[in-house]
């Protein structure tokens, strides 16, 4: 009797979602997706809809921010435009979606970085290689103005530059920001944590461990106020950084298929961003720390918190701090 009344429940949950696909397939096109992904994602994240929702009620007048930390491959992005569509279409919540990767430095002033710091900050990713003032200024703007536009930058990772020519022209007023990047929220190591070299790229090319103090500092330093900004924390965490290589290079396919180009080519001259195997291991291993430390540090201070399997899916939820009003900012 219980199993036929739970198939019955997943029948009428799986109906559900199939009579709002409508709503959904230019997301589920988008992103390379099955109907499947609504029933799981109705699920795991019809609770915080809910509770943004609630949120908005209780505070009209709030700009809410909701930040998404995850793995690079964790399916941030993902989950970030299916709030946003579920927000301004199923509930005409206007929603935007704001990925930390687009206020990477251009590769002109990564490069100079590099000169003048370390030869390792021309490679897009680590704290110290955004513009952080320029996201604290937009998203402020998103938050505050009520009229007018907000132009946010974009990053073309085909290229590894940004895209001056096309950036992304807001409508105001934005009622809910849902932020996402692979280091959002991170914290600082400890001296003694920075000392040992973890993989072979620090062992190698920052033996003296130069790179990674800057990296350290710059999250310390820099990057705090940024994160203050946000209200609501979701976290999608994998069950190891074994898993990066894997998801981030079914990202990098899937972009090379998008484009048009042979992702395993080692000279695709019209997309240089693209990279074989063997860059992607070399890039990810630039990422490896901050991730792993995250995954001791981050859980507990989450308002949510998705626990991830090797092939992506969720397999818990939690709430390790309850959001208790639309005034809580920052990780505490």
């Amino acid at each position: 009797m219980v199993l036929l009344a739970n198939r019955a429940c997943s029948q009428r949950l799986k109906m559900k979602i199939m009579s709002k696909y409508g709503l959904y397939a230019p997301f589920l096109k988008q992103h390379q997706l099955t109907e499947a992904y609504l029933v799981q994602a109705e699920q795991w994240f019809a609770p915080l809809v809910n509770e943004t929702l609630s949120l908005l009620s209780a505070a009209p007048e709030k700009t809410l921010v909701i930040g998404i930390n995850g793995c690079q491959g964790s399916g941030k992005s993902t989950l970030a435009n299916y709030l946003r569509t579920t927000l301004v279409l199923a509930h005409n919540v206007e929603s935007i979606c704001v990925s930390l990767d687009d206020f990477y430095l251009t590769k002109n002033d990564r490069l100079a970085l590099a000169e003048c710091k370390h030869p390792l900050l021309s490679t897009r990713g680590v704290p110290g290689t955004h513009d952080v003032a320029l996201a604290i200024q937009q998203l402020k703007a998103l938050k505050e103005q009520s009229t007018g536009t907000v132009e946010l930058p974009v990053f073309d990772k085909s290229h590894d530059d940004r895209d001056i020519a096309n950036p992304q022209v807001v409508e105001l007023p934005i009622k809910v920001i849902i932020v996402e990047g692979w280091c959002l929220g991170a914290e600082p190591q400890t001296a003694a944590q920075l000392e040992t070299a973890i993989n072979t790229l620090e062992s190698q090319q920052d033996a003296n461990g130069e790179w990674r103090e800057f990296v350290n500092k710059a999250l310390d330093k820099d990057y705090a106020d940024l994160f203050a900004l946000v209200d609501c924390w979701l976290m999608l965490k994998a069950p190891s950084f074994d898993c990066v290589y894997q998801w981030r290079m079914e990202q990098e396919q899937k972009m090379a298929t998008k484009l048009g180009v042979d992702f395993l080519s080692e000279d695709n001259q019209a997309h240089p961003g693209i990279m074989n195997t063997e860059e992607l291991q070399h890039f990810i291993d630039h990422y490896q720390r901050i991730t792993e430390h995250g995954f001791t540090t981050l859980p507990k201070k989450m308002h949510h918190l998705y626990e991830l399997d090797t092939q992506r899916k969720i397999i818990s939820h939690s709430q390790p701090v309850t959001m208790t009003s639309a005034t809580t900012a920052g990780i505490k």
